[in-house]
């Protein structure tokens, strides 16, 4: 499936002087095209650095997207261009479709069926989905936003092979289209299948990381 076109390679992200519950030991740029697999021991700050990132927490921070600061975007604008995916999604209503903005439908009907997921699900109540199905919907309410950048959190922890083989192909798209992905993965093959580099999380401190492709 295609993705509308992004930024090609001129988008870029960078992070310098990090300071909350995590602190960012060196500065970092990611670039346009590129997946950087984030590791390390549950528990050791992966995920408050990603909600960081995404301004979901209080934090110090210069961050850029493109050359402008953070600071001069309103909140829920970085967010929807800085999109963070938590390993377990919030759902506010009954029935899945109210999740998703009616203007979005057109672009998201394709993309359940790239994920493996009827058409259907969208009329379902969420009581009736399972986890795997939870995780591949909050995925398609991310992209189909079409974010410069995604914060994917364990986003294949939930699903069976051929499920996490759909989602790794929307991962691309995303990347051929000039996105940047930051992935936290416990899985050392999906970091090697889909990462050029690494960094790793130890005692809240995000420091880079060998990453043998």
């Amino acid at each position: 499936m295609a993705l509308a076109a992004g930024r090609g390679n001129n988008l870029l992200l960078r992070v310098r002087f990090l300071s909350s519950p995590v602190r960012l030991s060196i500065p970092l740029k990611v670039a346009a095209g590129e997946c950087v697999a984030v590791t390390g021991a549950s528990g050791s700050g992966k995920s408050l650095f990603l909600r960081a990132l995404a301004d979901l927490d209080p934090n110090d921070a210069v961050i850029e997207l493109d050359g402008v600061q953070r600071s001069a975007f309103t909140a829920p604008a970085w967010r929807r261009q800085v999109t963070y995916v938590p390993a377990e999604s919030g759902w506010w209503a009954e029935r899945v479709r109210d999740h998703f903005c009616q203007e979005d439908l057109a672009a998201l009907i394709p993309m359940l069926q790239a994920i493996g997921l009827e058409v259907t699900v969208l009329d379902w109540d969420v009581m009736r989905l399972s986890t795997g199905e939870r995780q591949r919907l909050a995925l398609a309410r991310a992209f189909v936003q079409q974010p410069d950048v995604l914060l994917l959190d364990e986003p294949t922890a939930a699903l069976d092979g051929e499920a996490t083989k759909c989602v790794e192909t929307l991962f691309r798209v995303h990347l051929e289209r000039g996105g940047v992905l930051l992935l936290v993965t416990h899985d050392p093959e999906q970091a090697t299948r889909l990462a050029q580099r690494s960094l790793r999380v130890a005692a809240l401190t995000v420091t880079e990381a060998a990453h043998d492709l």
